[in-house]
């Protein structure tokens, strides 16, 4: 039946032209051929598609078929198959472009991972060839196509292991090699541009020379879109691989194809990753600059650089470490104010790339005046903090040394005033005030003397360190880390300076100390462990009394109530914080008897 009706529409149409098909006609042609395709009459198909007086029915409306011949192409086992190709590339060569295109780009549409791949690889290589029939006016086309080629990438799973990438188990590799081979020709032809537009330049006549220009921009902008498009996903998401790791990387691969495309379109390598130093008053082209060079994507590309050090060679030597470190902080601030551990671990990989090539020592307090430099830290510090890897969160502590052995002792005092003001994080606190007795220790050497750590400037930051934030109803325990390390600074302060010496001043200001951090500290360490005792003293009784009517019980700490838990577990968090007391007070016992012993000298 489907059959019959779609030999009577060719028939009828037959010598028409194309403005006297109808509607129906277009229904029928459309609804019997595929049904004819999906019944597996592909060879009388075939047959009337390449009857010669049916061309011009074939060119308007063959492209209708595509649907039903692509899922037997795809599907690469049916008996049809050699059929269902030959009507294919027959409507290939003989449809109209445009028409083609939508079709083509309709069933690259899938949400398979396997179908994505399948339908990807067979579909590049015509629209490819589709998009190069469209002449000079292929530009809008290009970008619509590569914009669902990507947007069809992104559904794909990414490898992470070097084994899933050599297995290429999630079909990204084949899909990136297959999208490099498709945009080659348009990179190709807009490189001629260039060099097409440099010779007209030259040239006397204006206004051919101004039509090309709007032709290349066009080009351009649709290639640099999909250069951007591609460094955010996939490659932002891909760990590449070092070819001592794999020797082949597909992905390694791609990426270095990404690179070379921007260079061929004459978008410089440096002029992006330092974009942020760089801005221009105005880019030319159809998109504004925040579009145009999307800040993920240029992150994406500096990571490339100076970790894997791809288009490395494309960096002029006259920049600075220091200069490529003010740069990247942008892309630093970025990545690490995420929360996908993949940006995460990129941005305190550029961080440390970044710091190595600088000099210990050798930046500038001027440099913490600069919004990133501070900002910078502020994300590294949730890193530490709040990021569920582990090992994300000791990378953050290890890029955080390297940053503060970067700075002269100056910016290290302004840096480390501005941490313990804003940190809000004991533990973080805590490892600056240990950071600061580094740096004492360092100032008293002999020969080493500075003006920073030591004097008249050290006194504000040892008050800002050797305080209560609550006076004596801080809590202890949340503090625990502050508390322990400042305890330790002022116990290695008055063991080390003498009292004749006073190089810190620390001897000056003893007696203010003691009215602001020992004294409150004693007090408040007697109310804890007091309370605490208590509470351990009513919750064994309240275990003895119920044990038998209860699996759990609540016990209020400081006004707020303990997580339920069993009984056991209440007596074992309360003596752990009771032990945790004893620990605070026997360092503040050692420093009560130091001080004691030099005020009666």
């Amino acid at each position: 039946m489907a059959l019959e009706q779609f030999s009577d529409v060719v028939q009828r149409c037959q010598g028409l032209p194309d403005d006297n098909y109808t509607s129906e006609d277009h229904d029928i042609f459309t609804i019997a051929g595929r049904s004819c395709i999906e019944e597996g009459n592909s060879v009388q198909i075939l047959s009337i598609v390449l009857d010669e007086k049916n061309q011009d029915l074939v060119r308007c409306m063959g492209w209708n078929l595509l649907p039903p011949i692509i899922q037997v192409l795809l599907k690469k086992e049916d008996r049809n198959l050699p059929q269902c190709l030959a009507i294919f590339n027959h409507l290939l060569e003989t449809c109209r472009p445009k028409e083609l295109l939508i079709a083509l780009l309709e069933q690259l549409e899938q949400d398979d991972p396997d179908t994505i791949a399948d339908s990807l690889n067979l579909l590049s290589n015509p629209l490819q060839k589709v998009l190069l029939c469209l002449g000079s006016h292929k530009a809008s086309s290009l970008g619509m196509t590569l914009s669902y080629m990507l947007d069809q990438v992104a559904k794909l799973p990414i490898p992470y292991t070097k084994e899933q990438e050599e297995d290429d188990v999630f079909s990204l590799c084949r899909c990136c090699t297959n999208l490099i081979v498709f945009v080659r020709p348009f990179v190709q032809e807009a490189r001629q541009n260039l060099l097409d537009n440099e010779e007209l330049g030259k040239s006397t006549d204006k206004m051919i020379g101004e039509q090309d220009r709007n032709k290349e921009d066009e080009l351009r902008t649709e290639l640099l879109k999909f250069c951007m498009k591609t460094l955010s996903h996939p490659m932002l998401e891909v760990e590449l691989k070092d070819p001592d790791t794999l020797a082949v990387s597909p992905l390694r691969n791609f990426a270095v194809e990404i690179l070379n495309t921007l260079s061929a379109i004459r978008e410089s390598l440096p002029g992006l990753v330092y974009q942020p130093l760089l801005k221009k008053n105005h880019v030319p082209g159809f998109l504004e600059e925040e579009v145009r060079y999307p800040k993920e994507s240029l992150a994406s590309l500096a990571h490339m650089v100076f970790v894997h050090h791809l288009g490395a060679d494309m960096f002029p030597s006259v920049f600075s470490p220091v200069f490529s470190l003010r740069c990247n902080m942008e892309h630093i601030c970025l990545l690490l104010s995420r929360t996908e551990e993949t940006r995460i671990k990129k941005g305190l990989e550029l961080y440390e790339k970044s710091l190595v090539r600088v000099k210990d020592g050798s930046l500038s307090p001027d440099l913490l005046e600069i919004k990133t430099f501070l900002s910078v830290p502020q994300n590294l510090v949730k890193v530490m903090t709040l990021c569920p890897a582990h090992d994300l969160r000791s990378r953050g502590l290890k890029v955080l040394q390297i940053s503060i052995d970067k700075f002269n002792t100056e910016a290290k005092y302004n840096f480390f005033q501005y941490m313990l003001k804003t940190s809000n994080h004991s533990g973080v606190e805590g490892y600056i005030i240990k950071n600061i007795k580094n740096q004492i220790d360092t100032a008293l050497q002999p020969g080493n003397s500075n003006t920073w750590f030591e004097g008249v400037h050290l006194l504000p930051l040892l008050h800002k360190v050797l305080s209560l934030p609550d006076g004596p109803e801080t809590d202890l325990l949340e503090y625990l880390d502050r508390i322990l390390e400042s305890l330790n600074l002022l116990r290695y302060l008055v063991i080390r300076d003498k009292v004749t010496e006073n190089q810190t001043g620390i001897w000056t200001e003893l007696y203010k100390i003691e009215d602001v951090f020992l004294k409150p500290l004693r007090v408040g360490l007697n109310m804890s462990r007091a309370h605490y005792k208590r509470e351990l003293h009513n919750t064994m009784g309240t275990k003895k009394s119920k044990v038998k009517e209860e699996s759990v019980i609540s016990v209020s700490v400081g006004g707020e109530k303990l997580p339920n838990m069993s009984p056991d577990s209440q007596l074992q968090a309360l003596h752990s914080a009771l032990h945790t007391f004893d620990m605070i007070e026997s360092v503040l016992v050692r420093v009560e008897e130091l001080v004691e012993v030099k005020d009666n000298l």
